[in-house]
């Protein structure tokens, strides 16, 4: 579980990181990616720690799998509440074939 919380801030991070100054297109690209690289650092200090506790509990093909399930998550919240974009229903319906993704890697054949 602590796998699951540390990626899940982790990408809160990596999402404002990546996707929050599109609402600051007037600002300068060498700012944008130092405010970037800032807030990208924290998304670190939570990344790290997870991918070392998940790996006593997860390989890494797992791990990987769990951090893209909590990236989509995260972005269509943030695509949402923040940049007021709709989800359409394509990108969900491409997002429930990730789900499948899912259920290949975890599934002990």
């Amino acid at each position: 579980m602590h796998t699951i919380l540390l990626l899940t801030i982790s990408n809160i991070f990596m999402t404002i990181a990546w996707y929050g100054h599109l609402k600051y297109k007037n600002s300068p690209l060498w700012t944008v990616i130092l405010v970037s690289w800032g807030i990208a650092f924290f998304e670190y200090c939570f990344q790290v720690p997870a991918n070392r506790i998940g790996h006593y509990e997860f390989n890494a093909a797992q791990l990987k799998t769990i951090q893209e399930v909590i990236t989509l998550v995260v972005f269509c919240v943030f695509s949402v509440l923040y940049l007021k974009e709709p989800l359409k229903w394509n990108y969900l319906a491409g997002f429930s074939l990730m789900i499948g993704a899912v259920f290949l890697v975890f599934k002990e054949w």
